[in-house]
This record gives C-alpha cells, sequence and structure tokens, in this order.
C-alpha cells in the first residue's frame, strides 16, 4: 500500500511523481488508473509544495537571525 503523502519525503515525493508522470505519458494506463494516478500526482504536489514552503521559512527565519548584529557597539557618554 502507498504510503500518504505526508508520510514521505520531498525526495521520496518527487521520485513517485516521477514515475507517475512516466506511466501517464507512456500511456497504456487505464482511464480509471490514469484518474486514481493524476489525484495521486496532486496530493503528492500539494503536500511537496508545503514542505517546501516550510523550509523557505526555516532558511528565512534563520537568516534574519544571522543578518542582526550579536554585539551592539559601544558608545562611551558625549559620543
Amino acid at each position: 500500500m502507498a504510503k500518504k503523502p505526508e508520510n514521505l519525503t520531498f525526495e521520496q515525493s518527487l521520485s513517485e511523481l516521477e514515475q507517475i508522470v512516466a506511466a501517464l505519458e507512456q500511456g497504456d494506463v487505464s482511464l480509471d488508473d490514469a484518474l486514481k494516478q493524476f489525484e495521486r500526482g496532486i496530493n503528492l504536489v500539494r503536500n511537496s509544495q508545503g514542505k517546501l514552503e516550510q523550509a523557505q521559512q526555516k532558511v528565512s527565519i534563520l537568516t534574519q537571525e544571522h543578518d542582526q548584529p550579536s554585539l551592539q557597539p559601544y558608545l562611551a557618554e558625549g559620543e
């Protein structure tokens, strides 16, 4: 039984999507099977897109933290 898209890694989802596209491009799939594979592909794409958005947010947070100087320059009184 195929894993749920949310339980797959991004790489596993991408690999499965490539397999689905290859099978659909060959045209040897019945209409019912093609629709099932198409639906599975859409679910994989949506889940992968969510994972990419999460990764982008993490990168954004990490780079924001590093853009801020950790030490403030010392200003003596009168400067």
